[in-house]
């Protein structure tokens, strides 16, 4: 099917006549182009709000939004239906149930094996709490808009929905390399239980707000349950005992790096493209 008939009415909007532009202006306006805006702008904001303190990571947040905003509905010339708050709660709440139970299933499952054993920190839990949700949404969003909005909507355009999946996968694992503990093996893990799934995630519900949610619940279950989340090891409710092989726990760098977490993320972004082309949700070719 062609991008007009993308649901949600996400496909480009006809521009009106308008004068000839420059080759700049022709350039920011083509994917490609608005791509990369759109990636600078909002790096820009998660580099300067991400780490500070308090509440700014929240209004980094909000300003990834407004930048996201601006670039698709001004340079795009895009509608932006993923992030209209009308639905947004129920969006989130449907993503995080999904990645609360992603989470539990696969620590579950490594704890039946003998990897994982857990014991209570006794750090203050509403402070513990309190910071997790704020750094771990304000992350959610702003990657999800970064990854999922920008980057896997303009290469959609250019060559359909499976060719966006695949190397915004690819890109999202290369991306956590820089990670503490990072391996060859844990990239990949990260490319295909994270990238693939939250990018199938994005093109069965087309909403910003459901795979926030889902990102969003699944670093901050991994927080409070004290295992490191892509190699980092913020203060957690709960500290982790780890034993076995890297394959079955994810070593130092943590649940994402464990091969069941690895087949239960497949199995769940398969399931979600399936539904993604019931629902006549898949760009299947390269738009006019």
């Amino acid at each position: 099917m062609s991008t007009q008939s993308t649901a949600g009415g996400n496909a480009p909007t006809p521009d009106p006549e308008q004068p000839s532009e420059g080759r700049l202006s022709r350039l920011f306006r083509s994917p490609l182009g608005w791509m990369l805006a759109g990636l600078l702008g909002l790096g820009l904001v998660s580099g300067l709000t991400a780490a500070g303190p308090g509440p700014v990571p929240a209004v980094g947040a909000v300003a990834a939004v407004g930048v996201y905003w601006l670039v698709m509905r001004r340079l795009a010339h895009r509608s932006t239906p993923e992030i209209a708050f009308h639905g947004a709660g129920r969006e989130a709440l449907l993503g995080g149930a999904i990645g609360l139970g992603f989470v539990l299933l696969s620590t579950l499952l490594i704890v039946m094996f003998g990897g994982y054993s857990f014991s209570w920190a006794g750090h203050g839990f509403f402070t513990v709490v309190v910071s997790a949700v704020v750094v771990q949404a304000a992350a959610a969003v702003t990657e999800e808009l970064m990854f999922r909005g920008v980057a896997l909507q303009a290469l959609e355009q250019m060559w359909g929905s499976r060719a966006a999946i695949v190397i915004t996968g690819l890109f999202f694992g290369i991306a956590h390399l820089g990670a503490p503990h990072a391996t060859a093996w844990s990239a990949l893990c990260i490319a295909l239980e994270a990238g693939v799934m939250l990018g199938a995630a994005f093109l069965w519900r087309r909403s910003i707000w459901f795979v926030a949610g889902l990102h969003f619940v699944w670093n901050l279950m991994e927080q409070l349950l004290g295992i490191p989340v892509s190699g980092h090891t913020p203060e957690g409710l709960f500290t982790v005992e780890v034993s076995g092989g890297t394959w079955l726990t994810g070593g130092d760098f943590g649940l994402e790096a464990a091969l069941v977490t690895l087949v239960v993320g497949l199995l769940i972004a398969v399931r979600m493209v399936t539904l993604a082309g019931r629902s006549g949700r898949l760009v299947s070719r390269r738009s006019a």
